[in-house]
């Protein structure tokens, strides 16, 4: 099984390092806005990095009354409560602070997390723009107006495959690369996008084309 020109997702945070490796491969990210039933997931308002005090997931939350079954991710709004911004903030900082290419590019990433964004899909776009341009990923990322069919002869659909609570069976193999913390346990596969960008910068695209490498 090999993955066509372009692969649908739904909008993610910060997603994982395997969501990138099949949107790598595709080359084109169509992302669907109008995707429903999101709390049978959860990696459209949560990401996991790996730090000082081991694995951690770190969550946006929603105004409760857009986070419900039928809602489509684009009408899903960002809550304020719990102070996440500074939360999530000090975690990356704690997590990443001292890794090679933090320094390049927290400047951005600070202003992204300490952002007005309403609505999360507003949210998750912006991590997504920075992590493309810091890293030089070869993506085309385009969202889907409302009510948009996609072309199935040319796309595969991963909405409900991939990013779920569950492991994928997608054919993408987790390839080992540098992180800080994982010197006595070993190597933590499948964590956000963050982590391999803090880790390997845009030598990072090597280590996504070598997961769907098959």
């Amino acid at each position: 099984m090999t993955l066509p020109r372009a692969v649908v997702m739904g909008s993610m945070c910060a997603a994982s390092v395997r969501c990138y490796a099949a949107a790598i491969k595709a080359g084109t990210l169509l992302v669907d806005l109008d995707e429903r039933r999101l709390p049978l997931r959860h990696s459209h308002h949560r990401y996991r990095i790996d730090g000082p005090n081991g694995l951690q997931t770190l969550t946006v939350p929603l105004v409760g009354s857009t986070n419900n079954m039928m809602t489509p991710l684009r009408d899903v709004l960002i809550s304020e409560h719990g102070d996440w911004r500074r939360l999530h903030w000090g975690a990356l900082y704690s997590a990443y602070g001292r890794s090679p290419y933090f320094d390049y590019v927290a400047d951005d990433l600070y202003r992204a997390i300490y952002g007005s964004q309403r609505y999360l899909h507003e949210f998750n776009a912006q991590l997504h723009g920075l992590i493309v341009d810091f890293m030089d990923l070869p993506l085309e990322t385009r969202y889907l107006s409302e009510g948009e069919k996609v072309d199935q002869a040319v796309t595969e659909d991963l909405r409900g495959r991939i990013g779920m609570k569950k492991a994928d069976t997608l054919p993408i193999t987790d390839v080992p690369y540098y992180q800080m913390w994982t010197a006595s346990s070993g190597f933590c596969p499948d964590l956000s996008i963050f982590d391999l960008m803090m880790h390997m910068g845009r030598e990072g695209i090597f280590t996504l084309m070598e997961m769907t490498r098959i």
